[in-house]
């Protein structure tokens, strides 16, 4: 039996029947993922966070994926400046939940692999076998060098995250174990409880480079990234299956993210965009988050720089789902097509814009067979031991 056909036969909610699956992105930040500064009920805190994640309950929704912030980026909105630390968020969300999946999102050089596995695997035992880990090798250098150090060299970030990985896993699974790396020197290795949810739980990273994907394919679940096309989405996820079972001999999926502005009328739903984007939107903390990444005017040309500035400000350079109802699933069903597992989605304003979402675009979704009804039985309801 494959590790993928124990995840389903679990009744894990990242395995189950639905073609396209749904999270959200970034629930745990100020602004979330829209760098803007147009009006929003929304705040980052634990109350907020709990309506949005009942509400998803409720609608069948199967993930959150929190955004791991030690600072903002600055601009006017100091755009995720105020954030709610992954690990205690999904300890505190996993009591107060019964059926969605939480991720921490763990920059690997800030947390030693040892206190991240227990810590997880305390959270496991509260959330009855719903939690998952998207690890991040650490890329904003600011935030870095909050921890004593530089931000590593890219490859080096990556051989770095592949030992803390390594520990991780023996922690979960074996019984007194020595190691000796070029990053950790480990006596005795030994933690108990193990984690609940068989095989393990769900690992999920963004690696886009030639190391990040080959990381990816060797220790994730889901490989996580932004697509450029809906031809991209499928070469990517071709991409990276294969490499997967060529190298490790793994099934992998692919995870996407992309943010929603869904109106009655298209007129409306780009009016809204068209506010909150182009007219409050923080151009100065996107033009900082660009040129971080290398998208730089001397190599693109001004359609596209203000196009890629205008999908940051949007919803962190995912995907547009802009439209009505009929549009934006008509969108999301053409991601499903392209192999996609699933997709992260961002709102400006959750508490106001979610329910109509829900209301409107996830039962165009069942009618299309991307998304099944919502089953009451569908919670895990008792931990699986591992054998």
């Amino acid at each position: 039996m494959s590790r993928f056909d124990i995840f389903r036969e679990s009744g894990n909610p990242m395995f189950n029947e639905n073609k396209l699956k749904l999270g959200i992105f970034g629930p745990n930040v100020n602004n979330s993922c829209s760098m803007t500064l147009a009006d929003t009920t929304f705040k980052p805190d634990f109350e907020t966070n709990v309506k949005i994640a009942k509400m998803m309950e409720d609608a069948g929704y199967e993930c959150i994926v929190p955004v791991a912030r030690w600072r903002g980026f600055g601009g006017s909105s100091n755009f995720n400046g105020r954030c709610m630390e992954t690990y205690t968020w999904a300890a505190a969300m996993a009591a107060v939940t019964e059926k969605i999946y939480l991720f921490c999102t763990s920059h690997v050089p800030t947390m030693h692999p040892i206190v991240a596995s227990k810590m997880l695997s305390t959270i496991d035992d509260i959330s009855k076998g719903r939690i998952g880990l998207n690890t991040v090798v650490g890329w904003f250098p600011k935030e870095m060098e909050m921890f004593s150090g530089k931000k590593m060299e890219h490859d080096k970030g990556y051989q770095y995250a592949t030992e803390w990985m390594e520990v991780v896993l023996r922690m979960w699974s074996e019984q007194f174990f020595d190691h000796k790396g070029e990053f950790f020197e480990i006596k005795d290795g030994w933690q108990e409880p193990k984690p609940s949810q068989s095989p393990r739980p769900v690992l999920i990273s963004a690696g886009t480079s030639t190391k990040g994907r080959e990381y990816s394919a060797r220790f994730s679940d889901f490989n996580f990234g932004y697509i450029e096309s809906m031809e991209h989405a499928t070469e990517w996820t071709n991409f990276m299956k294969k490499l997967a079972w060529e190298e490790y001999k793994r099934e992998i999926n692919t995870f996407t993210t992309g943010f929603v502005v869904c109106r009655p009328t298209e007129k409306e739903a780009k009016e809204f965009y068209n506010y909150y984007v182009r007219e409050q939107g923080d151009w100065e903390v996107a033009n900082i988050i660009c040129d971080m990444f290398g998208i730089e005017s001397s190599s693109n040309s001004a359609e596209f720089l203000t196009k890629a500035r205008e999908n940051f400000i949007g919803g962190w350079g995912g995907w547009s789902f802009v439209g009505t109802p009929e549009q934006v699933a008509d969108e999301m069903i053409k991601l499903s097509k392209t192999g996609v597992s699933g997709t992260l989605v961002s709102f400006l304003d959750y508490m106001e814009e979610m329910p109509y979402f829900n209301e409107n675009v996830l039962p165009l979704l069942e009618q299309a067979g991307v998304r099944n009804p919502i089953k009451e039985d569908s919670t895990i309801t008792e931990p699986i031991l591992n054998a």
